[in-house]
């Protein structure tokens, strides 16, 4: 079909969704759906983020739902309708809008034709894109820019940062990626947010981390909302460039964020629908009432010291990975580093390349991938030629039953890319895994949080030996030699922060945070948790932009009363 064609088609399936969904005809919505069919919806028709699968279900589910849709109909200028292949079966893509009663949407249909029959949905998503009457707008800057007798536009942001009259509406711990860009979205929809942060300057959980750290996957995917990297910038962001734009970042949004500013924990009043939280800003105690907390801490943010028998008697020094700063005070010296996954190999390239003598001691199955191209495979939708918020859109479209079977193909061809390096590394006695059913690493990421390797070179320093490999059971039997022990064990999850800063009951009320539970969507991130007022946002860069526009439309939604 050509591109007319095509549009055509979509706008035929969404007119008959719409008059079925209208008359509330069973029936005839079921008829719409392919029996393998999957309906998610970001906020747009139920206020929460779900995916329901299924045409008897997912139909009962929208016919349940609290707002009314309408006017559906392709994005005309958004990226048109196409044909592509998704998860290895071919489909009619498009971009689409609607909008209900309080909101606007958009979404995305993907439609299977054997040009015999009416074309039925795979799947849909239905997303909220704006709030009517409360869009994101660009300042007047009017208090400033005219009253040349009042304060400046400077005067105005030194007394916005300090909160000595008032209280956010909504504070943010965590400056990283996910506190970021959180604060922006929020701070652009009008809600009065503050980010603390217990580094001394913007950016330093990326500036302080190992030297020679880049991120493992490319830059294009990696934009903050509002301001991409500049063209001029390479593939992969060294750490310390990517902490310098932070703080760029910031200042250019115009983010309220504190520095040095420690986030001793709160409690929640029910009555006023507020928090008391304690933060200790360079040693100064301050008390404040937002009536949000959004934790932007990450995935994980303790580190996991696990209770390893065999170091109680090593005279050497153990650090874990988190403290590892470069290789120089180590050069010459036989180093240990427990664990396979990326801080750890990379931690032992960057100990070899400075001289160290170093041995990597594996404790469980890992699964290794060369950074390029094997693992930018699942990023391919990027460099297709859609706009960012388009592959963004896209990308948020995808179901869990259909990611998996994506990760499962990317996972397959990336073995074949890689086929004689892994081959290598088993011969070496390296143990190797494909994932949780062979869904590769992101979904070890959004399952554990880790457990893989993008490989930028290490996997070739230990198949011609010049990175020793062990297994954890020989670990006692090579500790009298070395002189060091990095800990590369990962970190607890997000729930021991939860019991730690809040205490047991709001932990027990919120439950599991990260990874799926019995539903289709990852606990407690990106939506409304058990406890009001407390949200959470971590993950990649690509995860934060998508999803923290939909956390700010939360919470501008919770402060309208809508939700």
């Amino acid at each position: 079909m050509d591109a007319g064609t095509l549009v055509t088609v979509t706008n035929q399936w969404l007119a008959r969704f719409e008059a079925a969904l209208a008359s509330r005809d069973v029936a005839r919505l079921q008829s719409l759906f392919h029996p393998d069919s999957h309906w998610r919806d970001v906020l747009a028709l139920t206020w929460r983020i779900q995916t329901v699968s299924g045409p008897a279900a997912l139909v009962a589910e929208l016919l349940r739902s609290e707002q009314r849709a309408a006017g559906f109909g392709v994005a005309p200028q958004r990226t048109p309708p196409r044909h592509v292949t998704r998860a290895g079966t071919k489909c009619i893509e498009a971009l689409f809008g609607f909008n209900t009663k309080t909101a606007s949407g958009n979404g995305v249909v993907r439609l299977l034709a054997d040009g015999s029959t009416e074309p039925k949905a795979w799947t849909l998503l239905t997303a909220l894109d704006e709030l009517k009457g409360h869009e994101e707008q660009r300042p007047s800057g009017q208090s400033y820019s005219r009253d040349f007798s009042g304060p400046n536009w400077l005067d105005q942001r030194k007394a916005a940062m300090e909160y000595e009259d008032r209280d956010p509406a909504v504070l943010v711990v965590g400056g990283g990626q996910a506190g970021l860009s959180s604060a922006a979205r929020l701070t652009h929809r009008g809600l009065d947010t503050l980010i603390v942060d217990r580094w001394p300057r913007i950016g330093d959980n990326w500036r302080t981390r190992y030297h020679a750290l880049t991120l493992h996957n490319q830059v294009h995917v990696n934009h903050l909302p509002y301001m991409p990297f500049p063209p001029t910038w390479p593939v992969y962001i060294p750490k310390d460039k990517l902490a310098n734009w932070f703080e760029s970042y910031a200042e250019a949004m115009e983010l309220n964020y504190w520095t040095s500013t420690e986030f001793e924990g709160g409690s929640y009043d029910e009555s006023a629908q507020r928090w008391t939280v304690t933060l200790n800003r360079a040693g100064e105690k301050r008390v404040m009432h937002p009536r949000h907390v959004v934790m932007a801490t990450g995935v994980s943010g303790i580190p996991n010291i696990p209770d390893i028998p065999a170091l109680k008697g090593f005279r050497g020094q153990v650090i874990h990975s988190s403290e590892y700063g470069d290789a120089a005070p180590w050069k010459g010296r036989n180093v240990l580093v427990l664990g396979t996954g990326t801080s750890a190999h990379d931690i032992a390239q960057d100990l070899y390349s400075g001289g160290a003598k170093v041995t990597i001691v594996q404790r469980s199955p890992t699964l290794i991938i060369n950074c390029d191209p094997s693992a930018q495979l699942v990023y391919s939708l990027y460099s297709e030629g859609p706009p960012l918020e388009d592959c963004d859109l896209i990308t948020a479209s995808v179901p869990l039953t259909v990611a998996r079977r994506t990760h499962q193909l990317a996972t397959r061809h990336a073995k074949e890319l890689d086929g004689e390096l892994l081959e290598r590394l088993e011969k070496k006695g390296f143990r190797l895994t494909d994932g949780p059913d062979g869904t590769g690493w992101q979904f070890l990421y959004l399952t554990r949080g880790g457990g893989y390797y993008f490989n930028v070179g290490c996997s070739e320093l230990i198949v011609e030996g010049k990175v020793g490999l062990a297994q954890y059971a020989e670990l006692e039997k090579l500790l009298p030699d070395a002189d060091l022990v990095v800990l590369a064990t990962g970190y607890k999850g997000q729930e021991e922060l939860v019991r730690r800063l809040f205490g047991p009951e709001i932990a027990a009320r919120v439950g599991p945070i990260w990874g799926f539970g019995e539903g289709q969507e990852l606990r407690n991130m990106f939506t409304r948790t058990p406890q009001p007022g407390l949200w959470f946002i971590a993950g990649s860069f690509a995860q934060c932009r998508i999803y923290s526009k939909y956390l700010a439309l939360q919470i501008q939604a919770r402060e309208l009363g809508l939700i």
